[in-house]
């Protein structure tokens, strides 16, 4: 808290986490605690990969937000309803009125680029039948891992900060939901689960969501939702001995039941088996059990010095802009607030090609003291 712009971006950009809390001298406990419960649980890093600089404005945020201090309100806010429901639906409702199409199940393939600007996209439809849109302008909000296949090497060569972005690193954060048959409101908010082998947090979704969740969703007999993150995939467990990545979807969540009872007190008499009504892992885990196994949705890590391998919303392709968490942005953390930040960048970086008058949308930074 007490380091200027130049110390944060030239010192704690290039440590790792665990350097800066000295965590290889000192207890398992301090590390369970204090290195792998807040970089494995909340960002799904190990403690090696985050970066000082990372960690540090989240653990700012989190201080700031408790005291009443800055923008932010209280520090652990949530939904009141599921994410489509009281988040995506109504945002695509109200793109919808000002005009937006939006064209589901399309697939990118990849760009034309031609004169030193974007010519098209190559498209695959729903059908499988290929094409191709043009456009005047072009914003990629896409993951990393889905940009990279389509960037050409003239446009790497063009822009050699879309080349560094194969440098670019991510992890898996992945989530499973286990309905029960019983409310269990285990706490008033997000549960981290400390010295949990995978790495979990949880939230009882049913206190939070408005109306009755047994007569909205399901057959009535679901009336909580335990939703959880996994955020280690590598570590053994202490049910099977295995990894999540070498477990089967039936033991992924035996696994993570027997970590959650074991960290809560008296665990098992709170989640018996006997209330666990189904449960659904997420569909990006694929081939899960196997050496197969795949994740279509990683999270990107913001480790050491990755600071200067990401680009900004503007690239030196003229037409194109980028959108997305690992765009440079003020929040500097793979969350919804930092890919909206970017989005807000992107939307302004076409304003400003355009040439139009029209209100550049709002940016924020992070709450800082006297500033």
């Amino acid at each position: 808290m007490t380091s200027g712009p130049r110390r944060r971006l030239g010192q704690w950009e290039n440590m790792g986490f665990a350097d800066f809390i000295k965590a290889s001298s000192m207890s398992q406990e301090y590390r369970e605690l204090l290195v792998h419960l807040f970089t494995a649980s909340l960002v799904a890093a190990q403690p090696d990969k985050a970066n000082t600089r990372t960690m540090g404005l989240m653990f700012e945020a989190l201080v700031y937000s408790a005291l009443g201090l800055g923008p932010y309100g209280p520090p652990d806010q949530v939904l009141n309803g599921p994410s489509n429901d009281v988040w995506i639906t109504p945002w695509i409702d109200h793109l919808t009125g000002l005009g937006v199409r939006f064209e589901v199940g399309w697939t990118a393939t990849g760009f034309d680029y031609s004169g030193g600007r974007i010519t098209g996209v190559r498209l695959t439809d729903p059908s499988g039948a290929t094409g191709t849109v043009s456009a005047d302008h072009y914003v990629a909000a896409l993951p990393v891992e889905r940009l990279r296949p389509l960037l050409t090497p003239a446009m790497k060569s063009a822009d050699p900060a879309l080349a560094r972005l194969d440098r670019l690193e991510t992890d898996w954060m992945n989530g499973v939901m286990i309905y029960l048959k019983e409310p269990r409101p285990i706490a008033n908010g997000h549960l981290i689960y400390a010295a949990t082998p995978w790495a979990l947090t949880s939230i009882s979704q049913a206190q939070f969501w408005t109306g009755d969740l047994a007569a909205r969703y399901g057959d009535g007999t679901v009336t909580d939702c335990l939703s959880l993150d996994l955020s280690d995939w590598n570590t053994p467990g202490i049910l099977f001995g295995k990894t999540a990545k070498q477990c089967t979807r039936p033991q992924i969540v035996q696994e993570v039941l027997a970590q959650v009872r074991s960290a809560l007190p008296g665990g098992a008499a709170l989640l018996p088996d006997s209330i666990v009504r189904s449960w659904f892992v997420d569909p990006a885990i694929t081939g899960e059990g196997t050496p197969a196994v795949a994740n279509d949705e990683p999270l990107l890590i913001n480790a050491p010095s990755s600071w200067a391998d990401r680009p900004g919303a503007t690239t030196a392709i003229p037409n194109l802009f980028l959108a997305a968490d690992y765009v440079r942005n003020s929040i500097n953390l793979a969350t919804m607030e930092g890919a909206n930040e970017a989005g807000r960048m992107a939307a302004n970086a076409v304003l400003d090609a355009s040439g139009s008058s029209a209100a550049r949308a709002r940016l924020f930074d992070p709450y800082w003291p006297g500033r």
